[in-house]
């Protein structure tokens, strides 16, 4: 990302986040920028359901032109969406969306929340999203956050009017909304909140609608419009050379495992706001018409006011340190106050005033993460870039004091030392803190309430630099940050993370036992300090038998050790987990450490229960050798290896009917013809490899953007037809069909214990040649029978499916493994 576009952030604010940023060393003009958004003393809360559902282009608006305080509030966190860019799923997708969301606000100067509300899925209507979000939950949610960001305008991205007409956690979100404007300023809605928050009544709630929301632009173009304002939000920043469209195009593009990679556009662009809940404003063009945004809209605010737009007025584009002084001022008058934009008028300038004097604080630590109750150097710097009188007066690491003689900073001149600290005993593990406890369905479960609706945690203790500027004490904290000369890249930065002594994994998160043989379990341990040992065993549910216990020994950090430890099913039908259990001295440990490495997120490291899903499924399997063409991401090939099966990845540049015919069958991955161009020049050689007797199973892919229009050799068209209910009953349209036969017996009994949904993107058109196999439907809705469809074609077999395998397998549903199984066995001619 490049971080010029960093103009409109506030400055070396302390924020509890996860990720450790490069540090902002902004300019003259980006300072400026800041400086003007000193003097507008007005809020903006963006309401939407999911990561990308935010308008990127209204948001830059309103952040960078109208200079408000803007923030994005997502009720999910995108966890049941598909990954485009790796196989990450559930929790850990819903890790990179939210670090993507971030990513997003950095470009368009937007701040990010969140609720408690997990993503489940797609759901039809709001009904059923508010069953399984637990609705009384999740609206407290959004109360505190309007209570605690105090928005004089609410916009929503969605119609509240409109349920069953689009994803029902959109309509949710509006309903939602609408309901917490009234709530936020009623004393007896949530109470308890207002322990530590005041009620507080936005103005206006705004629904940001579009011609989309119409049905067509022609539809629009002749609707009433007295009930909407217009905005123009097109504009040209002279000091990015940037347009608002690009900026937001920028921020938009972040959304890469969602692959929303955008254009930047430019000239004048409208956006359209519809009243919902307030009054119109008289001045169409202002959305903030009739609420005070000047410095008197506090008490003593006017002195304030006039200092700071005579600091706008002189500032000194070649000397930002002349500012100082007054600002200096402003904050003195600033900083006992309690009241809401006194404290967020005191953070600005307080980063204001450190940007200007070119102040750079640093604290790098000698690895990227460590244990507690355990010593890490660290290096600190400081460095004072401007003629500002500066000192530094203590450096302190929570209690413990690394610097108590004053040290004067001169221009230009930089202060390094090193130190040691001891992180505490204590320190909590840095992991999202919505994963660290056991979640239900559709809400994550958070002890403490005040880390709730903040994106990221970091939960380091962080350094504290106790400066004096020109005559005034400042207090900044800077998190530790790990910092390497990639070679290749020069300075790279990753956050600092303290993160459990010893951590380990089961190397397979499925193991399906189709007999009564035992098989073997490999585990690895990773130590997280020097000087290690202890025992590793699974625990393991009753039935099953599992090997002892074994010890192990682990001499310097980051070192790594395998064990394997054998497994014996039980003699019936039975799915169960089975945990890891690590034990160093009276300490026991029973976490696995997920790495995050994508070039357009921070470098992290997830904490999750280290276990995997075991299953003794009666299954018979025919053929041996699958080729697999991969799509989007998703486990399916190694969870066809655990029935037995042998799967070879197909490299597409070089795939041929020679190379094919040794395979027993071709899976197709997720929307694969979503993202392959090479597929529609190979579709001719897969047809002719199913002539001569292979099986070809196409998985779900998306109905729009497709790269060919032929994907059987017969009609077959994809539509947006799903079944949302992973419990919705399923008949079987042709019971004596092979595919429910041979050579596993099916029954209805094969679709309980579906996780999420039943399957997506059905088809909705196919020729006489294809035979459906099932109807299913989510509740009052009509059956529909494309979620599995199958074509003879010469001596093979052509197979569309909707059905979602990519989350059934890797969870170890054993239906969906027996249906597979007979996917891919089907007889040839």
């Amino acid at each position: 990302m490049s971080k010029f576009l960093s103009v409109f952030l506030l400055f070396f604010i302390s924020l509890s986040t996860l990720q450790a940023q490069q540090p902002k060393k902004p300019t003259a003009s980006e300072i400026y920028e800041s400086i003007k958004k000193l003097n507008f003393l007005g809020s903006v809360l963006y309401v939407a359901a999911h990561p990308d559902d935010e308008n990127t282009r209204l948001i830059s608006h309103l952040a960078n032109d109208v200079k408000a305080r803007t923030a994005y509030i997502s009720i999910t966190r995108g966890d049941g969406g598909q990954n485009l860019i790796g196989k990450e799923l559930g929790p850990l997708l819903g890790v990179i969306r939210t670090n993507e969301l971030q990513e997003a606000r950095k470009i368009d100067g937007g701040e990010q929340f969140f609720t408690r509300a997990i993503d489940f899925g797609y759901s039809k209507n709001p009904d059923e999203t508010f069953s399984i979000w637990q609705k009384n939950q999740v609206l407290s949610d959004l109360v505190f956050t309007i209570r605690k960001f105090k928005p004089d305008v609410i916009i929503n991205r969605f119609n509240h009017r409109t349920p069953g007409t689009t994803h029902g956690h959109h309509t949710a979100s509006a309903i939602l909304s609408l309901e917490a404007f009234e709530m936020a300023s009623n004393i007896n809605s949530f109470p308890q909140q207002l322990n530590k928050l005041e009620p507080w009544q936005p103005t206006r709630l705004f629904f940001n609608t579009s011609w989309w929301f119409y049905g067509s632009q022609e539809k629009f173009e002749k609707a009433d419009k007295s009930n909407l304002i217009s905005l123009n939000t097109g504009q040209f920043f002279p000091s990015l050379g940037l347009s608002n469209g690009e900026i937001a195009a920028l921020s938009r593009s972040q959304h890469q495992s969602q692959g929303f990679g955008n254009t930047g556009s430019r000239g004048d662009q409208t956006e359209y706001l519809e009243i919902i809940k307030g009054n119109l404003p008289k001045d169409p063009d202002n959305l903030f018409d009739g609420i005070n945004t000047n410095w008197t809209r506090i008490e003593g605010g006017k002195e304030i006011g006039e200092i700071l737009h005579k600091v706008e007025r002189d500032f000194n584009f070649k000397k930002p340190a002349a500012s100082i002084p007054q600002l200096i001022v402003a904050y003195k008058l600033l900083k006992s106050r309690t009241d809401y934009w006194g404290i967020q008028k005191t953070k600005e300038i307080k980063n204001i005033i450190a940007a200007c004097s070119g102040l750079f604080l640093e604290a790098v630590t000698e690895s990227q993460y460590t244990a507690p109750n355990s010593t890490i150097s660290i290096n600190v710097e400081a460095i004072n870039r401007a003629h500002a009188s500066m000192s530094l007066n203590k450096i302190s690491y929570g209690d413990h004091a690394l610097l108590t003689n004053n040290e004067p900073l001169f221009k230009n001149t930089p202060f390094e030392k090193e130190y040691t600290i001891t992180i505490p005993s204590d320190a909590e593990y840095s992991s999202p803190y919505w994963l660290k406890e056991k979640s239900t369905l559709g809400l994550y479960a958070v002890s403490n309430l005040e880390k709730i609706g903040l994106p990221t945690i970091n939960e380091n203790q962080p350094l504290q630099f106790n400066l004096t500027i020109e005559g005034e004490e400042f207090i900044i904290e800077k998190h530790l940050v790990y910092k390497f000369n990639s070679p290749v890249t020069g300075e790279v930065y990753q956050p600092f993370q303290i993160l459990p002594e010893i951590t380990g994994k089961i190397n397979q998160k499925v193991f399906i036992f189709e007999d009564n043989a035992p098989k073997n379990v490999t585990v690895t341990i990773k130590a997280g300090k020097t000087k290690l040992s202890g025992t590793v065993a699974l625990q393991h549910p009753e039935g099953w038998q599992v090997s002892s216990p074994q010890p192990f020994q682990l001499d310097q950090k980051d070192q790594e050790r395998e064990f394997t430890f054998k497994v014996t099913p039980p003699k019936n039908q039975d799915e169960s987990s089975i945990k890891l259990a690590i034990q160093v001295n009276d300490n026991n440990y029973h976490l696995e450490k997920i790495t995050l490495d994508y070039n357009h997120i921070p470098y992290q490291h997830i904490l999750l229960p280290a276990e995997a899903k075991v299953a003794r499924i009666p299954i018979e399997t025919k053929g041996q050798n699958i080729g697999y063409i991969a799509g989007a991401g998703d486990e399916i090939p190694s969870a066809l290896s655990q029935i037995g099966y042998t799967v070879k990845d197909i490299d597409l540049e070089a795939m041929t009917l020679e190379n094919l015919l040794g395979f027993d069958a071709i899976v197709v991955g997720i929307r694969a013809y979503n993202i392959h161009e090479l597929l529609k020049f190979r579709q001719e050689t897969l047809f002719e490899y199913v002539k001569k007797g292979g099986n070809l199973i196409m998985q779900y892919n998306v109905s729009r953007g497709l790269v060919t229009d032929q994907l059987a050799p017969f009609k077959l068209q994809l539509a947006r037809g799903r079944v949302t209910d992973e419990n919705a009953p399923v008949q079987f349209i042709n019971p004596i069909h092979p595919v429910l036969n041979t050579p596993n017996k099916l029954s209805t009994s094969d679709f309980e214990g579906w996780v999420q949904e039943r399957g997506l993107y059905f088809a909705e058109d196919w020729s006489k040649e294809f035979t459906p196999i099932f109807k299913m439907s989510d509740p009052g809705e009509k059956p529909l029978e494309g979620s599995l469809i199958i074509a003879k074609h010469g001596k093979g077999n052509i197979i569309y499916s909707g059905l979602s395998f990519f989350r059934q397998l890797p969870a170890g549903v054993s239906g969906a493994y027996r249906l597979f199984a007979n996917l891919l066995s089907l007889e040839n001619e």
